[in-house]
């Protein structure tokens, strides 16, 4: 990223929320990050880990005659979890089967629900293919971050650039295996003409032994999106509902807050053993308790 503020302004600030519909209030800039639900379609038995989630839920949306049943009754519950966006999960809207007749369906039901997406989330592909897959669902349905990671980035970088340039998109790489800042920021380079900044997701910070508000800090101008997690204890990453482990996310937000930071934050909690929905609802409360404190 060349001058400073240059990714958030092409990603996070378009429209100071994403573009995210519906309530004009504090609200409005928290999205549900929709792979809370990653053990939904094993019954939250999930034995096998994150791969066994994002299979059962995949081939369970894949069909196209009955996606837009099985799409729209997972808007529903996020809306009535009180959520105004929800950050797209691949495991919903896959670049490995999404067809033209997945995004109309998806386009017409985010509307009707009035639901906006700040976020396509997940795992972007190692190959072209799926790269330039990932970016036409995102550019279809007016999404303008991708938040996660694809190999294509360290296999040829300058295709990356020029598919998101081309639509208009910004990579957010998330951290997971980084233990820093700084070797989130040796993958985002020079980020690419504005292009590839950082998703941070709080929890995996902790888990790393690192503190996320400290995290957000050093990241600063490369910030394009925000995943707001809570976990248990360092060394694990058992997620919790807000406040309920280690993370100083109220820290967090006000650091955020200083920095300038005018996009999207993501509430994210995806548990292997029982449904998030109620935490993800307190947490909803607690996050917006904070912001309207400060405004």
């Amino acid at each position: 990223m060349g001058d400073r503020g240059t990714s958030r302004s092409r990603a996070a600030e378009r429209g100071d929320t994403g573009g995210i519909a519906g309530d004009a209030g504090v609200n409005g800039r928290i999205s549900f990050m929709g792979a809370n639900f990653v053990a939904r379609q094993l019954d939250y038995r999930m034995t096998r880990g994150w791969g066994q989630g994002e299979k059962a839920a995949s081939e369970y949306f894949c069909p196209i005659a009955t996606f837009p049943e099985r799409f729209a009754e997972l808007l529903g519950d996020v809306r009535r979890l009180g959520f105004w966006a929800m950050d797209l999960w691949t495991g919903h809207l896959s670049p490995a089967w999404a067809t033209e007749d997945h995004l109309r369906a998806a386009r017409e039901l985010l509307d009707e629900h009035g639901l906006s997406v700040p976020s396509l989330a997940g795992w972007f592909g190692s190959s072209g293919e799926e790269f330039e897959a990932s970016c036409k669902i995102a550019a279809a349905l007016g999404v303008p971050v991708l938040g996660g990671s694809t190999s294509m980035l360290d296999k040829d970088r300058q295709q990356v650039v020029e598919r998101l340039k081309h639509h208009g998109l910004c990579l957010g790489l998330e951290n997971h295996p980084e233990k820093t800042p700084r070797e989130l920021l040796a993958k985002i380079g020079d980020g690419g003409d504005g292009t590839i900044g950082a998703t941070v997701d709080t929890g995996w910070f902790a888990t790393q032994g690192y503190d996320a508000a400290t995290a957000l800090n050093e990241l600063g101008d490369r910030l394009v999106h925000v995943h707001l997690k809570d976990v248990l204890a360092v060394g694990a990453h058992d997620t919790c509902r807000f406040s309920a482990g280690v993370v100083p996310l109220e820290s967090c937000v006000r650091t955020l807050q200083r920095l300038g930071y005018r996009g999207a934050l993501s509430v994210e909690h995806e548990p292997e053993s029982f449904d998030p929905s109620d935490d993800s609802r307190a947490s909803r409360e607690l996050l917006e308790g904070w912001l309207a404190g400060s405004a």
